[in-house]
């Protein structure tokens, strides 16, 4: 994996060294021209070093002023041979210039670039592995909720589809901690892992949490055997889709009305208020206020929960938040932003 990576940083190298050889070259060409040209007026003519330099750079850049001596039958001779190497120079210049132009359009090497400019600064992202059906929905949940996201996908169609979408895509093979890095896995706040393949969600997770082992990370699992697999290789929470449906499809045959107001709820745009959970973390100003004042800013704190699952329902007026505990909230969408907003999350 380590050799992969130093691969693709020599490639990276590689592809970015081009223009500057390019231009090193051509400043090379044209220094020779110079000095071939201004060569022969001091060799043919006898013409001192500054009328030769002169008489070769209007010559050359196709100025055309007047001569600077007088030109005998030799010295005519070699001035069109510097004015048609001129010539083939400038056009030959420009024609390079645009082939190199439109490969790096059709190349993909702006787009990478661009995609490298918006990651270098980016922090607390979410980084989405996969963009099928499940996670292009997951992408699109997640954009709704305001969170920053870089797809990883190594298929060039789901990769065309992401960018399609609006999305900052790393094109390339998420099993590899290049292709993370690139991704900016080390400052990510989490990474969902919805690729087909449960050996693949499982490398992934597995490379993800060595590379950060503060990251959220949530798995997508086919079988019963595969969560159990991702659980153990890092991921805080495993999803199955097959499992999900089935229950759901449960809920909405024996108490359809919750489901959909939970839906609702959690959705975007369908009601006035929303659920949502909110870390009491270190210099919030959440910390060590109790349930009843934030009732007044329009907010009902439903449950408290304290490390992984231990929930605390309908905490009392008095219950007093502490650093390290999640409150579970329900209230106007505009509120619990506002609250967010202050509360840094």
């Amino acid at each position: 994996m380590a050799m992969s990576g130093a691969a693709g940083r020599s490639r990276s190298t590689a592809s970015g060294a081009g223009p500057w050889r390019f231009l090193r070259a051509w400043l090379l060409v044209v220094a020779a021209a110079f000095a071939v040209g201004t060569a022969g007026y001091m060799v043919i003519g006898g013409w001192d070093l500054s009328d030769a330099f002169y008489m070769t750079a209007i010559t050359l850049t196709t100025v055309g002023f007047r001569e600077v001596r007088e030109l005998d039958e030799p010295l005519r001779i070699w001035t069109s041979l510097v004015a048609i190497g001129g010539v083939a120079l400038i056009f030959g210049t420009v024609g390079i210039i645009t082939e190199e132009l439109v490969r790096d359009a059709t190349s993909g090497r702006r787009e990478a670039k661009r995609v490298r400019d918006e990651l270098a600064d980016m922090r607390g992202h979410f980084v989405l592995c996969g963009y099928g059906r499940v996670g292009s929905t997951v992408a699109r949940e997640l954009v709704h909720d305001g969170h920053r996201l870089v797809v990883v996908d190594g298929n060039e169609p789901s990769v065309e589809h992401a960018r399609r979408d609006g999305h900052l895509v790393v094109a390339g093979d998420a099993t590899d901690d290049a292709t993370l890095l690139a991704a900016g896995i080390d400052r990510a706040r989490g990474l969902v892992a919805t690729m087909d393949s449960d050996a693949n969600n499982v490398y992934v997770i597995l490379s993800a949490r060595a590379l950060n082992p503060g990251l959220f990370i949530v798995g997508r699992a086919s079988t019963l055997q595969a969560e159990d697999k991702l659980t153990r290789a890092g991921a805080d929470r495993v999803v199955s889709p097959y499992t999900m449906a089935g229950r759901r499809l449960a809920e909405l045959a024996s108490r359809p009305r919750v489901v959909d107001f939970l839906d609702q709820a959690l959705s975007h745009g369908q009601l006035a208020f929303s659920l949502d959970e909110l870390a009491i973390v270190a210099g919030s100003p959440l910390a060590d206020r109790d349930v009843a004042s934030l009732r007044h800013d329009g907010i009902f704190v439903l449950a408290v929960v304290h490390g992984e699952s231990d929930y605390e329902a309908n905490p009392p007026d008095g219950r007093v938040l502490r650093i390290g505990e999640v409150a579970i909230i329900s209230g106007p969408q505009a509120d619990i932003r506002r609250l967010a907003g202050r509360a840094g999350a």
